[in-house]
């Protein structure tokens, strides 16, 4: 009997987030995973180790690390996270043409060989890169994501939970809006136990927690000093790799291309999505009040400012 192949993820770039990405993917056993890498003998060696790991931990899924796409071949899913990493005093935003640059050939080179792939992407700025991915890969707006809703909705979480010194499970929080210093936080729709944190939380301390995830990457670079985050964004992009490959249907904020959707058409921003086995399945449209709807229209305008200044 002929054994049916198993799903297959692609991740590009076998860096921090990108290695992590992979270890989190196969302990979980959701797919194989190809971890892949311009730099010679770095994707294979980690994945080497990876799979070496197997015995102890008991996962069967297989890890395979290449620089060659071909290896990459008719993937379900392709998690892009090459590119230069934020540094002490750099922005996000500074790193646009140099990270457009990477992100427009490693995705043109992977949908080459996975035309009906799903592109999940990691690499800053990010609302910007899901359009250089959006264009280089040619594939429809549901099938280009961006993950950093994802993150930054589990930022906000983790500083209302240990505010409150509440478990983290009981705690959901939705960020809206550009992945960068004028994301917004929603208090109103934000709970702990189903109780909107506006009930247990001052308007003051509120507003620093939001400031806090506003800034969260920012925090984690100056104490890293040689890099940025990487635990918390992978665990993010399983969380959407998982929904997608187990068809979940999550309801999950992550960058979406929006075609008139919040009064925005022709941009990614970061909304909350229904998200399945063909990428996203449709976009929530929530209820935002003037001050909040100010917020997103300033923040999608940013993302629309950082567009503009892509690379032709």
């Amino acid at each position: 009997m002929a054994r049916v192949p198993r799903r297959k993820v692609t991740v590009i770039g076998a860096g921090n987030v990108g290695a992590t990405t992979a270890q989190q993917i196969i302990e979980t056993g959701l797919a194989d995973v190809v971890l892949v890498d311009i730099v010679e003998g770095l994707p294979q060696g980690k994945a080497l180790d990876l799979a070496e790991a197997a015995p102890v931990i008991g996962y069967d899924v297989r890890i395979v690390g290449t620089n060659d796409y071909a290896d990459t071949a008719d993937s379900k899913i392709i998690v892009v996270t090459s590119g230069i990493p934020r540094k002490p005093g750099m922005s996000r935003d500074d790193l646009i043409a140099t990270n457009a640059t990477i992100v427009g050939g490693v995705v043109k080179a992977a949908a080459a060989v996975s035309p009906d792939a799903i592109i999940i992407v990691v690499t800053n700025p990010l609302d910007a890169m899901c359009h250089v991915a959006m264009r280089a890969s040619g594939f429809p707006k549901e099938r280009v994501i961006g993950m950093a809703g994802v993150l930054d909705s589990a930022r906000f979480r983790s500083f209302i939970a240990d505010e409150l010194e509440v478990s983290v499970r009981d705690v959901r929080a939705f960020v809206l809006g550009g992945h960068g210093d004028t994301m917004v936080p929603l208090p109103r729709y934000s709970t702990v136990g189903g109780v909107p944190i506006t009930e247990l939380l001052s308007p003051e301390r509120i507003e620093q927690l939001v400031d806090r995830t506003r800034n969260g990457g920012a925090e984690v670079v100056a104490l890293l000093k040689t890099g940025s985050a990487f635990y918390a964004p992978a665990a993010s992009v399983v969380e959407m790799v998982e929904s997608i490959l187990r068809d979940r249907r999550r309801v999950l904020p992550c960058a979406a291309y929006l075609d008139g959707e919040y009064g925005v058409r022709g941009l990614f921003c970061g909304v909350p999505v229904v998200l399945g086995n063909g990428g996203i399945e449709r976009v929530i449209e929530i209820s935002l009040t003037p001050d909040e709807r100010a917020a997103f229209d300033k923040s999608a305008e940013a993302v629309r400012e950082l567009v503009e200044h892509l690379p032709a």
